[in-house]
């Protein structure tokens, strides 16, 4: 084997055993290919290969399951975990869990109460920038002062607007730090909808 084939088949011996000890799972072959394929650029042939290497050189552990391979972290490096650890994590993932829902349930509530603020100030921001339509159309019927307070006005919905969503923002961002799924997952659980789904653009200053 030359220099450069045997520095090949160490970094891709290196990948697999790293591969295999931080998921710690079982593994066929063709998973194994499929996960690192696009990643690293190994061939399917070089990790049967070097799988089955490994399972040799003892590093790996090897089991048939059928006529399937299976191959998985040697578990005697791992350190024991006890029932009492193991009912800890229980309790600390039923106690995780209740604190989404209650996040979530939270959530969609906040979320129905804005939405509802926040259909009253498209309404009230539509009927303004027609009453302005209206206003900029003619010619002598409103003073400036009456010209200035539609754009106070306006001005105002808009900074109430910007200040609920950027709000909710802010809320989602929080909670989605500790979510396990996409912010777009997040989002259709909980019911959320977007200004952006609507396609509604908030007005410039």
């Amino acid at each position: 084997m030359s220099k450069c084939r045997a520095e090949a088949a160490a970094g891709a011996a290196g990948i697999l055993l790293r591969y295999l000890q931080e998921q710690n799972r079982p593994y066929s072959a063709q998973d194994v290919f499929g996960n690192l394929q696009r990643e690293h650029g190994l061939g399917k042939a070089v990790v049967v290969k070097t799988l089955e290497q490994l399972a040799q050189q003892g590093k790996i552990k090897e089991k048939m399951y059928g006529k399937q391979k299976i191959y998985f972290a040697d578990q005697d490096q791992f350190d024991m975990v006890s029932d009492a650890d193991l009912q800890g994590l229980d309790g600390k993932i039923v106690a995780l869990t209740a604190k989404v829902q209650s996040l979530q349930q939270s959530c969609r509530y906040m979320e129905a109460e804005m939405q509802k603020e926040i259909q009253e100030l498209k309404k009230e921001c539509a009927g303004y920038s027609e009453r302005l339509k209206n206003i900029k159309a003619a010619t002598n019927h409103v003073t400036p002062e009456e010209k200035e307070q539609v754009y106070r006005e306006r001005q105002k919905y808009c900074k109430e607007w910007r200040k609920r969503k950027r709000m909710a923002t802010e809320l989602s961002d929080a909670i989605l730090e500790g979510y396990p799924k996409s912010k777009k997952q997040f989002f259709e659980e909980v019911g959320i909808e977007t200004d952006e789904d609507y396609n509604v653009t908030l007005p410039d200053p």
